[in-house]
């Protein structure tokens, strides 16, 4: 298989995500910043245009970053998953991942698209510029929202590390880099975030 990766923090989790559970991610880089693929060679593989993608032995080509995990969890080292053992336990994590990608991702992203990063994205996707603050403030109402709901937890889905964590680390690192920082007041995200930077794998 062979992972098509870039800047930012979609690749970031995939790439993060692979490193917890032992997974070897042949990759090549694709130039965001430079519009490879907004072109036709990769719009053949993902005709979204979107980063990253998988594609596999066969031919076939993985988009969306939950399913991509999702994959390669059930292909990774047996004895270990950061999806969940049993049906329930897969629930939960698919659950927490939807809350925290709509909720939380989603209005941040599109936060700094419309904003701080409106010069790259204008001429790629539709932007609301007029959006942009109320999409970040609701991004932190979500974020303080998620805090009083992990009390007491180590992770999202209490004592299991999933890709909930992975998924909410990742942006929240990106999120200091594009001026929406962690609320301070936030005691509970803002240890899950360190205790999440504290891993190896942090660095994919």
């Amino acid at each position: 298989m062979l992972f098509y990766d870039s800047v930012g923090p979609n690749p970031r989790v995939v790439r993060m995500f692979a490193a917890e559970r032992g997974v070897d991610l042949p990759s090549t880089k694709i130039d965001l910043r430079g519009g490879e693929n907004r072109q036709t060679p990769y719009l053949a593989k993902n005709p979204a245009g979107q980063m990253p993608c998988l594609e596999l032995d066969d031919g076939m080509v993985l988009a969306e970053i939950t399913a991509i995990c999702e994959y390669l969890d059930e292909i990774g080292p047996a004895g270990k998953t950061l999806i969940g053992s049993t049906a329930q336990e897969r629930a939960e994590t698919r659950m927490w991942v939807r809350r925290i990608d709509l909720n939380i991702i989603e209005p941040m992203a599109n936060g700094f698209r419309f904003s701080e990063g409106l010069k790259m994205f204008q001429s790629r996707i539709r932007v609301i510029p007029q959006a942009a603050d109320d999409l970040k403030a609701l991004a932190q109402e979500k974020l303080t929202w998620l805090d009083g709901l992990i009390a007491g937890r180590p992770f999202v889905c209490g004592n299991r590390m999933t890709l909930a964590d992975v998924l909410l680390f990742v942006f929240l690192d990106f999120g200091g880099n594009i001026a929406q920082p962690i609320n301070p007041a936030n005691k509970n995200i803002v240890a899950l975030y360190e205790r999440m930077k504290a891993l190896p794998s942090a660095s994919a």
